[in-house]
């Protein structure tokens, strides 16, 4: 597993297992976004320590090369001199110091080497972080979106149950009202029947039972008194025309 690999599934459990936790989104967000930044830093700062591990080796390099090429020189003076001697040991220095600046090359050349692969590592890990930081700010801009509307509908439902009870507690008084408007009409009924007043009488005093048990009576005695009156008209009424047929008509 690479080293882009092992930071990737690192960021995957702190990831899950802070989401799982946390309570605002957005700064779990904004926290592995920030620890990435810093694993981006790290990456740079180790590409600038290659660097300059190899500036140092090709500044070593290049003295070694300056050294050589001083003792190429030291020997051919010592030729000139009919010193072979001091040609040989010349050379024989310059031999040493070449082997060593074949290892330089070869460290170099693996620096270099692990230098480009840094560098293209840290190219790809700024294109993700990139990526991630957009991602990001689209997550957190529709969480609080989504937020915002579970407020909302939050605030709806209660104004809906809120609207409910007082649709119930309307209805409660409206059906209260129709109750009491039905008992008012039926008692205005009873009331044009009678109904009400026979039952006052009934429902009151021995007094009120005989008054109107007085009333009554006297009624049925002006009953009497005109039926008899009646009776009598009739029966003059009777005689006359009786005398009227014995005498005979009357003449002028």
């Amino acid at each position: 597993m690479g080293l882009f690999s092992r930071i990737a599934t690192w960021f995957n459990i702190r990831a899950n297992s802070a989401l799982d936790k946390a309570e605002n989104l957005g700064q779990v967000m904004d926290y592995s976004y920030g620890k990435q930044l810093e694993q981006l830093q790290n990456l740079k700062r180790s590409i600038a320590d290659v660097v300059t591990q190899e500036k140092r080796l090709e500044l070593q390099q290049s003295q070694l090369q300056e050294k050589a090429r001083t003792l190429d020189y030291q020997a051919q003076q010592a030729l000139h001199a009919n010193r072979e001697d001091l040609a040989r040991l010349a050379l024989q220095r310059k031999e040493t110091l070449v082997m060593q600046l074949n290892s330089y090359e070869q460290q170099i050349a693996q620096l270099k080497n692990q230098e480009e692969k840094l560098i293209t590592m840290e190219r790809n890990v700024s294109a993700r972080v990139e990526t991630f930081r957009t991602q990001k700010e689209m997550v957190k801009a529709q969480y609080g979106a989504a937020q915002a509307q579970v407020k909302i509908n939050e605030s709806l439902t209660g104004i809906s149950q809120e609207m409910s009870e007082m649709n119930m507690a309307m209805q409660r008084a409206q059906d209260k009202v129709l109750n009491m408007q039905a008992r008012a009409n039926a008692m205005d009924a009873l009331i044009e029947q009678g109904g009400l007043a026979d039952q006052g009488l009934l429902g009151s005093g021995s007094g009120d039972t005989l008054d109107h048990e007085l009333q009554q009576i006297t009624a049925e005695q002006n009953v009497e008194a005109q039926l008899q009156a009646m009776k009598q008209q009739l029966q003059l009424g009777g005689s006359d025309a009786q005398q009227k047929q014995i005498n005979g008509p009357v003449t002028e």
